[in-house]
């Protein structure tokens, strides 16, 4: 059997209403959209990076593709901001840092060097999610 090749296409964030975070991922963070999708009262919309082309970003609305139940059970999580953080790779920490926080972007903690090695800082994007931007460590 041959070796397969498997690699990441798609990554979900839940955000209360994609209008309202949509200025985070595209104006602040810099990310383009590929698609733009309606269905059923709810959008899902992708994003993504020239840096990673085949990777894309979805982002929907807690009750989009899920039951009545489930969409309230991720809503309270959102709510909470406890769902999955995203981390974002950059070159350029500062200006990155920079330009998220003059968009108005809650700010949880300007960059710093870490003890395990990289510097990063971190954000909350418009519905509460926790996104990390890192830059690898100079040697």
């Amino acid at each position: 059997m041959g070796f397969m090749s498997i690699s990441l296409h798609y990554t979900n964030i839940t955000v209360n209403d994609p209008d309202e975070a949509l200025p985070f991922y595209r104006d602040a963070l810099g990310l383009e959209v590929r698609n733009d999708v309606a269905s059923g009262g709810h959008r899902w919309v992708t994003l993504g990076s020239d840096a990673q082309p085949e990777v894309e970003i979805v982002i929907s609305d807690p009750h989009a593709g899920r039951s009545q139940a489930d969409g309230d059970a991720m809503q309270e999580l959102l709510t909470k901001g406890v769902l999955p953080m995203l981390v974002f790779r950059t070159d350029d920490l500062d200006a990155t840092f920079e330009k998220v926080r003059a968009s108005g972007a809650e700010v949880l903690q300007e960059p710093i060097d870490q003890p395990w090695g990289p510097r990063d800082c971190a954000f909350r994007d418009p519905s509460g999610n926790v996104v990390r931007i890192s830059q690898a460590a100079t040697q």
